[in-house]
């Protein structure tokens, strides 16, 4: 690939004062735009999983997950460059594998997270395809490209930070649209289609993509520059960037479960033991059996789930070596001493992280034509199924606790009360004007966007419900209608889980709300 062609930017700038005796400063004009962002500052306001209330500042957020991804990121590109020949020589033809770009994109691949996490991505997904009619509804990911595109600002462009394509591309996790540009390969069947492109039983729904309409000149722009690259796949950097957050996310959230002492040990250990006792007869029951059977069942579930989901890498083998593993060194090992805050546990707790990451950040493999659902870079099938019996625990004994839903309520209330009362104000002919600026910015470039939609892509446009021919909306009025939806979310998705909790009361009108400036 010309690397004049990885290093277009949309609209090109000098990169000199920059320069810090780099081969290619414009990667690290692209990181340091990132990591200056008020974006990026945000991420230290926005819960992971656990909220750092009542267990002291402990826990992670956004921000130093994000920070943390960067670093087991940076290592793994470390590694592929420098190591194997042949690996490289792969990664090469694939486009390369830049340190600094893996940086860039680890850094601001969370940018797009919404108040209260995932829990907040979902809620916003249904409000905005339920309560404001935008088909494409919210996304994560797809939200995080809008920032780099769009939404934030630099020195040299009025929208957007001006990255290069290959720091943009970095970010494409899932390089397509919800309702155009999909891969076009065989939706029935969920193992030959890309991981998280479809809403299957084995996938969870919505399914994820990573750029809105209005942003998908840019993606597309940013991946014309990796030719090598199959449509559905990610580029290499963009394959490292998801491999360390797959690693990061499964030890640094059980770091925090255990300080937090959520994570009981007892529960755990019963789960694991009874399935390791029991596995051929939870195996032979029928999926009714199964169900109504505890313990050990969960495992199991999980075990049908990846050999359906993924039978190009799931083996039963390997899937009892992970449990036992994780049974050796996390529940009988770790979690068998509470945590109490001395260094006894402190050091239990980062010998476990360290020890794991540095296994796991070394069982990486380049492959230059991969299954639909991996990556050009992933995981050794152990290190896979260590990751996911990983990701069981705190899904099945932490996020799906019945104590959690009563505060996923509220938080779920408190978006429903934004998006439904900025709509209304926004509404209002006297009192519209005065609703905050940023939330009146945020609505002036996306209608701006969907008007530039119609002159130039105007098959982009969703369909009017109206009309029965199909054809795309066109009207003035509907294209202000879409650019106020998505203003609207643009501007929710920009607040911190404190910042939205206020807003919303003061927006209810509540009695300890009614301060001025509180």
């Amino acid at each position: 690939m010309d690397d004049d062609q990885r290093r277009r930017r949309l609209i090109p700038e000098p990169v000199d004062r920059f320069a810090t005796g780099e081969e290619y400063p414009e990667y690290r004009v692209d990181l340091e735009r990132i990591r200056f962002s008020p974006y990026f500052a945000r991420l230290s306001a926005v819960t992971q999983v656990v909220s750092p209330s009542g267990v002291g500042q402990v826990v992670h957020n956004r921000l130093t997950h994000s920070i943390k991804v960067t670093a087991v990121a940076r290592a793994i590109a470390m590694q592929l460059t420098t190591t194997d020949p042949e690996q490289n020589a792969i990664v090469e033809r694939l486009g390369g594998c830049d340190p600094v770009v893996v940086q860039a994109a680890a850094s601001a691949h969370d940018l797009g997270h919404p108040p209260f996490g995932h829990l907040g991505e979902q809620v916003l997904d249904r409000l905005a395809r339920e309560r404001l009619g935008l088909a494409e509804g919210f996304e994560g990911n797809a939200q995080s490209f809008r920032i780099l595109s769009a939404l934030d600002v630099c020195e040299t462009v009025k929208e957007g930070l001006n990255l290069t394509a290959a720091s943009r591309a970095a970010v494409l996790k899932y390089p397509w649209g919800r309702t155009i540009h999909r891969p076009d390969l065989d939706p029935a069947d969920p193992t030959r289609m890309p991981r998280g492109s479809t809403a299957s039983r084995w996938e969870t729904a919505p399914p994820k993509f990573s750029a809105y309409t209005l942003d998908l000149d840019d993606m597309l722009d940013a991946r014309s520059a990796f030719t090598a690259i199959a449509p559905w796949q990610q580029t290499v950097e963009c394959s490292v960037m998801d491999v360390a957050d797959d690693i990061a996310y499964s030890l640094h959230d059980l770091d925090d479960f255990y300080r937090a002492g959520v994570l009981q040990q007892a529960a755990v250990a019963v789960e694991f033991r009874t399935f390791l006792r029991d596995q051929h007869t939870l195996a032979a029951l029928d999926a009714d059996e199964l169900w109504s059977r505890a313990p050990g069942h969960s495992l199991e579930l999980l075990r049908r789930r990846i050999v359906s989901r993924d039978p190009w890498i799931a083996s039963d083998e390997h899937f009892r070596a992970s449990v036992q593993r994780v049974a050796t060194e996390l529940v009988e090992g770790l979690l068998a001493v509470p945590f109490d805050g001395s260094s006894r546990t402190e050091r239990a707790i980062e010998s476990f992280v360290s020890s794991w990451i540095g296994r796991l950040q070394r069982s990486v493999l380049v492959v230059e034509e991969p299954n639909v659902r991996s990556g050009h870079v992933s995981l050794l099938p152990e290190a896979w199924h260590d990751v996911t019996v990983l990701k069981f625990v705190h899904t099945r004994f932490v996020i799906d606790r019945p104590d959690f839903a009563t505060y996923q309520r509220g938080q779920s209330r408190v978006l429903d009360v934004l998006v439904t009362e900025l709509d209304s104000w926004l509404d209002d002919p006297r009192d519209g004007p005065r609703a905050p600026q940023k939330l009146l910015d945020f609505v002036e470039l996306a209608t701006d966007g969907y008007f530039r939609l119609r002159a130039d892509n105007p098959d982009w446009l969703p369909a009017d419900p109206e009309s029965d021919s199909g054809r795309p909306q066109g009207d003035p009025r509907a294209l202000g209608r879409l650019g106020r939806a998505r203003g609207i979310l643009d501007y929710v998705a920009s607040l911190t889980d404190e910042q939205a909790t206020a807003l919303a009361a003061r927006l209810r009108g509540d009695r300890e709300a009614w301060a001025f400036g509180s």
